[in-house]
């Protein structure tokens, strides 16, 4: 979420936000959450808009269930593994917070390593479109996370 708190208006602040709404990379957009001014007056915005946020936090845990329920399924196997990780590293970064860097390292390094060959085969096996459906993405952030991983230029 960004900081959407600082659009009140104030000066130093930037302009005030007429509404407040959930977007995604993949290029949803959630329903508009009207700001009241007249109801806001003074009040801080942190506060005052609290109940459109919540919306939008709400509007956006729908969206993510339906993505992840259209992306590729992975094994059970995996699923568990990855959330036992994220547990894990959760855990050290209260008491390590370099560690927790570290491991986060070891992750990159670990993506980059296993996605290249499978990549790779995507680009053969699937269009665009295909991918980034099964990936829960758009086409241009399915282009560049396949680029990424299979290390050739996005922009060819």
């Amino acid at each position: 979420m960004s900081r959407w708190t600082v659009y009140d208006g104030r000066p130093r602040q930037g302009p005030r936000a007429a509404a407040l709404r959930a977007v995604c990379s993949c290029g949803w957009n959630g329903p508009e959450q009207r700001l009241d001014w007249d109801d806001i007056g003074d009040q801080d915005l942190q506060t005052a808009g609290a109940a459109a946020a919540d919306t939008c936090m709400r509007d956006w845990d729908q969206h993510t269930v339906e993505v992840e329920r259209s992306a590729v399924p992975l094994p059970e196997a995996v699923t568990v593994l990855l959330t036992q990780l994220e547990i894990e590293v959760e855990t050290l970064a209260k008491s390590s917070p370099l560690a927790a860097i570290r491991a986060a390292r070891r992750l990159e390094v670990l993506a980059a390593q296993t996605a290249y060959w499978p990549a790779r085969d995507a680009r053969t096996d699937a269009d665009l479109g295909q991918a980034a459906a099964a990936l829960g993405l758009d086409e241009s952030a399915a282009r560049a996370l396949l680029a990424r991983f299979g290390r050739w230029s996005p922009y060819r």
